[in-house]
């Protein structure tokens, strides 16, 4: 486990971390050391889902899937058992059960002694988001455990038409989540999608109490923003809604799913902290500042 303190002052120079590595095609899949691709966590996680494996809803018109793989460590040969595997998706009309306690195509699952997972389901469809933005198929993942990295991340599927027109289905990172789609023997659709987890820098425990807490955001007509501790993630709350699980990245910061959230936080001598919040819009960043306004206990 790659453990790192809190810096506690912000001039250090900030690592830089590459896209691409070692990986190669051999054939039949994509395989080597780089981990699977990190992407945004959308604005519809919902903690707490429940342990089942066979999402599907009575009176379905979906498109029954299988959807299932492999979780591996670094090495992408070695399993992981035991690790938590959690995805939600819309139902067939293109929209998310954001309410209600029966967790509507939201499910949580715990990887065999092989590291395999398997979730029956329907096939998600694509669907609007404001304007003539419409957001191709996918289905969301959040992957933890292990002293492995969370990780948070989406597949798509190929032949989507939107693919191409959405910012992170297009994104280079996302090429090896766009998923074939397959038939079984009874008609019934399956998609694989293998996972490769990397190794675990997190920031310490103190670290994360020292920041953790209610911000009200000064250039951002004063916006309560949360920033709270799930597994070795920090999380983002805005305006009541969780929008983004960041991971670590050095020197006080912590970096969202394709870079598109970006915090960075500083610490006074008295205690006081502040942060620096920037966000993509319209292909650009946008920054926030913030103070903590209210403390969490450990």
């Amino acid at each position: 486990m790659k453990r790192r303190n809190f810096i506690y002052n912000t001039s250090l120079i900030a690592m830089s971390v590459g896209v691409f590595g070692k990986i190669k095609w051999d054939g039949k899949a994509w395989v080597g050391e780089d981990p699977t691709t990190t992407d945004i966590l959308g604005p519809f996680y919902r903690p707490g889902a429940p342990f089942k494996t066979d999402l599907v809803q009575p009176g379905t018109k979906g498109q029954l899937l299988h959807f299932g793989g492999t979780v591996f460590a670094k090495n992408g040969s070695t399993p992981l058992k035991d690790t938590l595997v959690e995805v939600w998706h819309c139902n067939e009309n293109g929209t998310y059960d954001n309410t209600s306690d029966d967790y509507v195509y939201r499910a949580s699952a715990k990887t065999g002694s092989d590291g395999k997972y398997h979730f029956k389901t329907i096939l998600p469809v694509p669907y609007g988001v404001g304007g003539d933005v419409i957001r191709p198929a996918h289905i969301h993942m959040r992957i933890s455990g292990n002293s492995k990295q969370d990780l948070v991340t989406q597949v798509y599927f190929k032949g989507d038409e939107n693919l191409a027109k959405d910012d992170s289905s297009a994104d280079p990172r996302s090429i090896h989540r766009i998923l074939d789609i397959s038939t079984n023997s009874k008609n019934e659709k399956v998609v694989k999608f293998d996972i490769v987890l990397k190794d675990e820098y997190v920031l310490d425990a103190a670290g994360f109490k020292k920041i953790s807490g209610l911000y009200q955001m000064k250039t951002d007509n004063g916006v309560m923003t949360e920033f709270f501790r799930q597994g070795d993630q920090l999380f983002l709350k805005r305006n009541g809604q969780i929008v983004e699980a960041m991971d670590y990245v050095g020197n006080n910061s912590f970096e969202g799913g394709l870079g598109r959230i970006k915090t960075t936080f500083e610490i006074k001598a008295d205690g006081a902290v502040n942060v620096k919040l920037k966000f993509m819009q319209d292909d650009k960043y946008v920054e926030v500042e913030g103070e903590k306004i209210l403390k969490y206990p450990a």
